[in-house]
């Protein structure tokens, strides 16, 4: 179909979505600040300014439209200020994820092709060990914190200080077209090479207003408004920190940037900073929750999004007690990524408790312009009942259009016109979503599928388990059997054993609530469970250890 274009006066304005557009809240807000650990403190007037040194510091060392500039750092003001000035210049920029092994980053900058990095001290080490290896990277830029000297022989262009220092406050950043490549990052994926994703500023732009509009819809749950106070603790480098801190300088928000993770100071910084609003991984708050420094830290007006993997029923409930407003999202690095929040209605915070956090711990319900489906394998939809599993695809204007250099995968990423996550789950009649596991972790026994993530849950609420992790092994009679590794609450060890957790299951298949099969084959107590570079559980490598076949 062909409808009729609207006229267009000469003189009109096209107003491209560009990253710059962003920058809206900056010069209303000017006196807001920025901090970043007890090291920084501006204004946003500041950071306009420094954004336009940035630009114009790369510009003179060379740096082009088209060109990748890669960034090595922690969570902080100076990547802040990468977020706009690259991607502003028309150049791409490189999130690199700093906890991948040396070989891994190595790979990532080449096929990327890296031409500039800005790269902290503290990743020297790295850097030096693949320097020889890089075959795009023309010229580095050293971070180097106040009283740290750089060492290792490396040739840098310049250090980002020195830089700004020398540089214009003043920079004409150029109209170009919105489908522009803004950024690209690597998957963090426990099988085979990571694999690039990409985004445009459109995209961007867009991510950015539905996760505004999403956010502040609400009445009285799960809000960002602009009296909040902004704190990322998932790592910059992942998915732009969710996309979160655009979303913090489009409102003005203060926002505080807390470096390399530690508990004790990100407790300080929550505490001394007046912290309200954060997103992270379950392990992280576990963490927070558990650490000594934290225990006389009131919580009360803390909004907390959990991501990356699913929130414990156990873990929901301890966050409430401490007067946290915890709810969870859901995306992947291919969506940019929010793609559902599990906010509450209001009918549902005035109800009980049990209601409200069954919702909490949910996926949640598609956020402004995400078209989600659950389907099966013909990609029917599943009957939208709350019961009926199949695998979540999406569309939205920001998902990735492909994998970089990479034809096969994108073409199986987008088989059937939707974005296929991999994820099972089920949608029911209020359109939450509920993630029952990943295809390749469903656990295929006795003729029946059980969930681990379900699986996981049941256990995590055993007063004596800290953490918890459920993996599949072969079993010549049943197909697939669970595995249950538990790391034990330190002051309760003790209680943890094989026929504890399996009574502790048991009491759950018979009120009916999960299948016989799912009782655990096996329980291993362990001191710690392996985990991805950004906090996920890496089962790939559990199953490479444990599941020998039963």
């Amino acid at each position: 179909m062909s409808g009729k274009l609207i006229e267009r006066t000469p003189g009109a304005y096209g107003y491209p979505l560009l990253i710059k557009q962003l920058l809206h809240g900056a010069p209303i807000h000017a006196e807001q600040e920025i901090v970043y650990r007890d090291r920084a403190r501006y204004r946003y007037g500041d950071l306009l300014q420094r954004i336009n040194r940035l630009a114009d510091a790369l510009a003179r060392l060379g740096v082009e439209a088209g060109e990748t500039v890669a960034v090595m750092d922690w969570d902080s003001h100076r990547y802040l200020e990468c977020f706009f000035a690259v991607p502003m210049m028309g150049a791409v920029l490189q999130t690199v994820n700093i906890r991948l092994s040396n070989e891994q980053i190595l790979y990532t900058l080449n096929h990327a092709g890296a031409g500039t990095v800005i790269v902290h001290a503290d990743f020297l080490p790295v850097l030096a060990a693949i320097r020889d290896k890089l075959e795009t990277v023309r010229r580095l830029v050293l971070i180097a914190e106040e009283g740290e000297v750089a060492q290792g022989g490396i040739p840098f262009a310049g250090g980002y200080e020195a830089m700004l220092a020398a540089a214009s406050p003043q920079y004409d950043f150029p109209d170009f077209d919105e489908n522009t490549r803004a950024t690209t990052f690597y998957t963090t994926g426990t099988t085979g090479l990571p694999k690039g994703v990409y985004f445009s500023h459109r995209q961007l732009v867009l991510h950015t207003l539905a996760e505004l509009a999403a956010l502040g819809m609400p009445g009285r749950q799960g809000r960002f408004h602009a009296d909040d106070v902004y704190m990322p603790i998932t790592p910059m480098f992942h998915v732009h920190a969710w996309g979160f801190p655009y979303a913090a300088t489009v409102m003005g928000v203060k926002q505080v940037y807390p470096g390399r993770y530690a508990p004790d100071l990100l407790l300080r910084l929550i505490e001394g900073e007046g912290v309200t609003f954060s997103h992270c991984v379950p392990t992280i708050l576990h963490m927070l929750l558990n650490h000594p420094a934290g225990q006389g830290i009131d919580l009360s007006r803390w909004k907390v999004i959990i991501g990356g993997s699913a929130l414990p029923r156990a873990l929901a409930e301890q966050s409430l007690q401490r007067g946290i407003d915890i709810f969870t999202g859901y995306g992947m690095s291919e969506t940019c990524p929010v793609l559902t929040l599990a906010q509450l209605p209001s009918t549902a915070v005035a109800e009980s408790a049990d209601r409200g956090l069954d919702l909490r711990i949910k996926a949640g319900r598609p956020v402004p312009l995400v078209d989600l489906r659950v389907v099966d394998a013909e990609m029917r939809d599943v009957p939208q009942d709350g019961s009926a599993t199949g695998e979540i695809v999406a569309r939205a204007p920001w998902l990735t259009q492909g994998y970089l250099k990479n034809p096969d995968a994108s073409a199986q990423l987008w088989a059937g016109g939707y974005l296929h996550t991999n994820d099972i789950g089920k949608i029911d009649e209020q359109g939450y979503v509920a993630i029952t596991d990943r295809i390749k972790d469903v656990i295929k026994t006795g003729g029946e599928w059980v969930s681990s993530i379900e699986l996981e849950d049941i256990i995590a609420q055993h007063p004596a388990v800290s953490e918890v992790a459920v993996i599949a092994a072969k079993d010549a009679r049943w197909g697939e059997r669970p595995i249950a590794l538990v790391v034990a609450k330190t002051d309760r060890a003790g209680e943890v054993t094989g026929e504890a957790i399996k009574r502790h299951v048991a009491a759950y298949v018979e009120r009916g609530i999960i299948s016989k099969y799912a009782v655990p084959e096996r329980v291993i107590v362990v001191e710690a469970l392996q985990r991805t570079s950004v906090g996920k559980l890496d089962k790939k490598t559990m199953r490479e250890r444990y599941a020998v076949e039963a």
